[in-house]
């Protein structure tokens, strides 16, 4: 009997584990675009087109390969517009022995499509170098889940930058070397390549009125030109991406950047292999160690133990809230007007790109919501929307364990925060900016400035006995009392501004 195998949006690789355990000469392939999945969040336009066009065109290579393909357009007239809706739309057209799936990247997914009134037989997905049982393994039994532990098995496992039983260069981590601000960039950015027009049609009038430029648009849509992108992003910035990876330009929003996570979270480019390619432009003697030590950390470390917490705390994990936060996500967020010319970049290039790179998410959109106290769900609900490579399991660890400290403490052993002098070290936004950085306390001052000591002084229960953060309350004690009043009652009154909606 015929099985329906279904492929999702961002499981578009020739090697899933579905297509594997399929039969090319019996099986039909499923694949649907629907409107449950393109509103489930208010998705940024981008992010939709995206999904849209490589879909249609792994559709169009599947077929050319010899597979039979089931594909519910958009605006098809019998879309059920749900998944589940559309398998069991396909079962009842013709007998059917039951569904095969790669397990889904998020639990309302595998919840979904686990309740089918149809067999289901869901596979691991195996394109990751960690499973589950793997990362629980490594997990059992520690008292802290540190990714850096984590990231030294991944080494030894894939065996890229080993030298026998030690660490290429005497050392796992290089990030020390990674800090470095910078006054300009000599890189063009990443490969650009022409988009669906038909899609970029539909898109912009079923969903046009979200968050986000729809046009230009110019990402890589099939594995090729992704391939291509990341060829291209090798030879011209790899040498200087570890350098200067943490720093950030006014205008410039890629600076040395890959911008593969998109090509990687869809399944159009290959983690292990990726890795391995940039391993090969060090030993070739093209690219610093720190620059590709730095690279592979963030996909075989960071992007496999994010995962690894995400199924590892399960569901509840994005409604959790360490810190008792709950002011609402302000207008900023949302492109509201600012006078922080460093929220301004980060969110006005979200706007237009889909993208922002992991300082830009983590020092200034995720600190200063982290120092605003708002909702980790509401800020977690956000990235999720904005970001042309944000997938759940991806995205929830890094908002709401890395960014907004709202796990406890599973992910970061201390609260990722820190007052404007950080943003003024690694970029140039201070120099255009209507605050004053220098400024501590007054009319001009730094929101960073005044919200650091801020959340400090309301934590203090919470952090005043942790070793990372000692130093930090010394230096408050000892202040002035007058001046610790003056910092706490403009940092309020900053915070009123931002509850009434006015322009901060």
């Amino acid at each position: 009997m015929v099985r329906l195998i279904l492929v999702l949006g961002d499981q578009l690789s020739h090697g899933l584990h579905g297509l594997r355990k399929a039969d090319k000469s019996r099986d039909i392939v499923v694949m649907a675009e629907v409107d449950a999945e393109a509103t489930y969040t208010p998705h940024h336009p981008k992010k939709i087109a995206f999904t849209f066009m490589v879909m249609r065109r792994f559709a169009d290579e599947l077929r050319a390969d010899g597979w039979t393909v089931r594909y519910a357009k958009i605006d098809d007239p019998d879309n059920t517009h749900s998944i589940a809706g559309e398998l069991i739309r396909r079962a009842a057209n013709q007998e059917t022995a039951g569904v095969v799936l790669t397990e889904p990247g998020e639990w309302r997914l595998i919840d979904a499509l686990g309740d089918l009134p149809i067999p289901v037989h869901m596979l691991s997905d195996d394109r990751f170098i960690a499973s589950h049982a793997d990362f629980d393994g490594w997990a059992e039994g520690r008292k802290q889940l540190r990714m850096e532990y984590f990231y030294r098995d991944m080494r030894r496992k894939t065996d890229l930058l080993m030298d026998g039983e030690k660490p290429e260069g005497g050392k796992w981590n290089y990030d020390h070397d990674n800090r470095k601000p910078t006054n300009g960039v000599d890189h063009d950015g990443p490969l650009r390549f022409a988009p669906d027009p038909e899609v970029l049609s539909v898109v912009q009038d079923r969903y046009g009125e979200n968050f986000g430029d729809l046009e230009p648009f110019w990402f890589a849509t099939n594995a090729a030109d992704a391939q291509a992108s990341f060829d291209h992003w090798i030879t011209h910035a790899l040498p200087q991406f570890g350098d200067f990876q943490d720093a950030m330009l006014t205008d410039q929003p890629f600076m040395y950047h890959a911008i593969i996570g998109l090509y990687l979270n869809a399944g159009l480019l290959d983690p292990l292999k990726v890795c391995q390619q940039a391993e090969q432009a060090y030993r070739d003697g093209h690219a610093p160690l720190n620059a590709v030590e730095g690279f592979i950390r963030q996909i075989i470390g960071w992007r496999e133990y994010v995962r690894g917490i995400y199924f590892r705390e399960g569901r509840d994990y994005t409604a959790r809230n360490g810190l008792d936060h709950s002011r609402d996500l302000p207008p900023v967020f949302w492109g509201g007007k600012t006078k922080m010319h460093c929220m301004d970049q980060a969110v006005g290039q979200t706007r237009e790109h889909a993208y922002a790179h992991h300082i830009q998410r983590l020092m200034v959109t995720g600190n200063f919501a982290l120092l605003a106290g708002i909702a980790p769900s509401q800020i977690h609900e956000w990235y999720l929307a904005v970001y042309a490579d944000a997938y759940e399991w991806v995205e929830a660890p890094n908002v709401i364990g890395m960014s907004q400290f709202a796990d406890g403490g599973i992910i970061a052993s201390k609260p990722y925060i820190s007052s404007g002098n950080y943003i003024h070290k690694m970029s140039n936004y201070c120099k255009s900016c209507a605050y004053r950085v220098q400024d501590k306390t007054g009319v001009d001052a730094c929101p960073f400035n005044l919200l650091y000591w801020h959340f400090l002084d309301q934590h203090r229960d919470k952090f005043k006995g942790n070793p990372r953060m000692g130093n930090m309350y010394r230096v408050w004690d000892k202040m002035d009392e007058a001046k610790r009043d003056t910092v706490l009652t403009e940092a309020a009154a900053w915070l009123d501004r931002l509850d009434a909606g006015d322009p901060v």
